[in-house]
């Protein structure tokens, strides 16, 4: 009996956000900490460079995570799951665009429920560029860190 070739693990990795998302609040105060909000028509974002978890901690390899919330403001547990599953989708479609090395986290606005999908997925293209630009400025140290922002604990 012959079994089907495995796929490639990075063309597995490269087609879900497995890995690439935040979870723990811990994370998400170091992220909020080391960036400032920015603004779209339909969601706030955050930006941070990544930062090793304890001191003499190596970064964890440069890969990009993302993070979405949606508090109760967004309306009920149905109608937020639903945000979140249509902004996971839409990111999932284009994870390269990721920028390497930082955090990202995205606050939808309650439009995002019955906005186009179409339109929410070229909103999230254009934020992951914003943000991949903004990176690239970064690592380059012609950004300096967020006036007020305080350094991760």
């Amino acid at each position: 009996m012959n079994t089907p070739p495995k796929p490639d693990r990075r063309l597995i990795l490269n087609l879900t956000l497995v890995g690439a998302r935040l979870r723990k609040h811990t994370d998400y105060q170091r992220a909020y900490a080391a960036s400032r909000k920015r603004q779209s028509p339909s969601m706030s974002w955050f930006l941070a460079p990544q930062q090793p978890v304890y001191a003499g901690a190596s970064q964890s390899a440069g890969h990009p995570r993302v993070g979405l919330t949606a508090g109760k403001v967004l309306g009920k547990a149905h109608e937020r799951n639903r945000i979140k599953r249509r902004m996971r989708e839409a990111l999932r479609r284009h994870v390269e665009l990721l920028p390497q090395g930082c955090d990202l986290i995205l606050h939808p606005r309650r439009v995002v429920l019955t906005l186009e999908f179409a339109k929410l997925e070229a909103e999230i293209v254009r934020i992951l560029q914003q943000a991949r630009a903004e990176a690239a400025r970064i690592a380059a140290g012609q950004i300096p860190r967020s006036a007020g922002a305080k350094p991760a604990v």
